[in-house]
């Protein structure tokens, strides 16, 4: 439901940055920061989001700022599009609020060698052949399905799991974040209800606004970085945006179940009970970490399997062998996710758990965990947009790693809920719309293109300039929509 507007205050810092006072509420740890434009702003102060920002600012052993980035809005618990990072050792807590119901929601870029004009006339049919071959929609089951003992292992290892069955290649997992795997999963920790609706499920896109989506690079603007990324103008490439399905949604939610009244248990007041969360050191944080690792490498293998089917379409289609047809993966990053990293915090290096909900790692050139083949250029970053306009690749940069713990924004962010997206589409068809703009696009019903239409969300264009002049990350190129796939 579309909450109230924001009536505290939002000081400028700069230009792209505005900050919520520490002294705005008693209890505040420290202050809030919001990264956006003069113009994303004012839509930032049309609902609570903001008010969430602060919300955060009173969680046990935040570090320096509870953040959110240019394409916030309201979320449970934590805005979409909220950072944080705790510091164990100072009594620092795990939220699940703070990572989302979709555990390990995220994006990977695809490739190829093929060309706007190779595939424009044959884009009918591929379109028809990815949404009849790619399982979509609520609930829906795939072609893998996988035993419970078979499910705990595939999220004890990740990818590694997938490429002992001939499902995933050694530059596959080069070119996944962490390598498709969390250390630490505890699948053990992970419900038989989660296993039971996991179990068909890896390989399948799901619906609200995850998508299967054909792109067109339109512009370049680092030819250094597109180079490395293998990025040409006009190139056709994938985009996937999916998660842990229902797997990811049942961890968090038996973990909420769990940590009723377990704030109170340590002495933890809270704002707001979305909020809900232990010290990372005891019984039950280190009890929802396990199972967040386990749920987040079932998000890696989903979307391995996910390019893997679409692999398969662009062959029969196209007559030629994905290697043939240069479908290499560029990048997968994951937005709704916390890890464990190194960040310099004042003049010391500390260990501390960053969450991401709607945010997207960003590490510089040079860091240790930007991988082999990009750390001239910095980690590739990759922003869905809407079907209509656009989505971005970008790269990380160092002032991330100064302002935002190695952080970016994740996508263009909603301005519209769900239901007044279907208000707003009432005796029009999305369809034929998005094809006008030269999109074909495909849905399980006329509700899901509803809810996703272009005006449900923010210009992604100017949530991208937000971060490109804050110095989080750099603009690399700026992809079209030419045919999608929804559930």
């Amino acid at each position: 439901m579309q909450k109230a507007a924001y009536t505290g205050p939002l000081e400028r810092v700069t230009d792209y940055c505005w900050r919520i006072p520490q002294s705005y509420r008693q209890g505040m740890r420290v202050d809030g920061l919001i990264y956006a434009s003069a113009e994303l702003i004012e839509q930032v102060r049309k609902d609570q989001a903001a008010e969430q920002v602060a919300n955060v600012a009173f969680l046990p052993g935040i570090q320096v700022a509870s953040l959110a980035m240019p394409d916030i809005h309201w979320g449970y618990g934590f805005s979409i599009g909220g950072v944080c990072a705790t510091d164990p050792e100072e009594g620092g807590v795990i939220s699940p609020g703070g990572v989302g119901y979709d555990i390990n929601c995220g994006v990977r870029l695809v490739r190829s060698n093929l060309q706007f004009a190779d595939v424009k006339s044959r884009l009918p049919s591929l379109v028809d052949a990815l949404f009849n071959n790619i399982p979509t929609g609520v609930g829906r089951g795939g072609r893998f399905s996988f035993s419970a003992p078979e499910l705990r292992e595939l999220m004890a290892g990740g990818v590694r799991w997938l490429q002992d069955r001939g499902l995933a290649t050694d530059a596959d997992i080069e070119h996944t974040e962490a390598g498709g795997c969390l250390d630490g999963a505890r699948p053990d920790f992970v419900s038989d209800h989660a296993l039971e609706r996991g179990a068909s499920q890896c390989g399948t896109l799901g619906s609200g606004n995850h998508f299967l989506e054909v792109q067109v690079v339109d512009q370049i603007f680092d030819e250094e970085a597109a180079q490395a990324m293998g990025l040409v103008k006009d190139m056709v490439c994938v985009m996937i945006h999916s998660g842990s399905r229902g797997l990811g949604y049942q961890v968090c939610d038996d973990a909420l179940r769990a940590l009723r009244g377990v704030p109170e248990r340590y002495g933890i007041y809270l704002p707001d009970r979305q909020l809900a969360c232990a010290p990372v050191h005891s019984s039950e944080g280190q009890r929802y970490i396990g199972a967040m690792r386990a749920a987040a490498n079932y998000a890696w293998c989903n979307r391995q399997l996910l390019m893997c089917q679409a692999r398969d379409v662009f062959a029969e289609i196209f007559g030629r062998s994905w290697e043939d047809l240069g479908m290499h993966l560029v990048y997968d990053v994951a937005h709704n996710i916390a890890k464990f990293e190194t960040h310099r915090i004042g003049n010391v290096d500390k260990p501390v758990w960053v969450h991401r909900k709607g945010a997207t790692r960003a590490f510089p050139p040079g860091h240790l965990e930007t991988p082999a083949m990009y750390q001239q250029i910095g980690q590739p970053v990759l922003i869905p947009g809407d079907m209509g306009r656009a989505s971005w690749v970008l790269a990380g940069r160092q002032g991330a790693m100064e302002q935002t713990f190695g952080t970016t924004c994740h996508g263009a962010g909603r301005q519209m809920s769900r239901t007044a997206a279907i208000k707003h589409a009432q005796g029009r068809r999305i369809d034929r719309e998005l094809a006008a703009k030269g999109v074909i696009a495909k849905a399980r019903s006329w509700k899901g293109l509803a809810e996703e239409q272009p005006d449900a969300y923010k210009n992604v264009d100017l949530v991208v300039e937000t971060v490109h002049q804050a110095g989080l990350s750099q603009k690399v190129a700026r992809m079209r929509p030419i045919g999608v796939i929804k559930g």
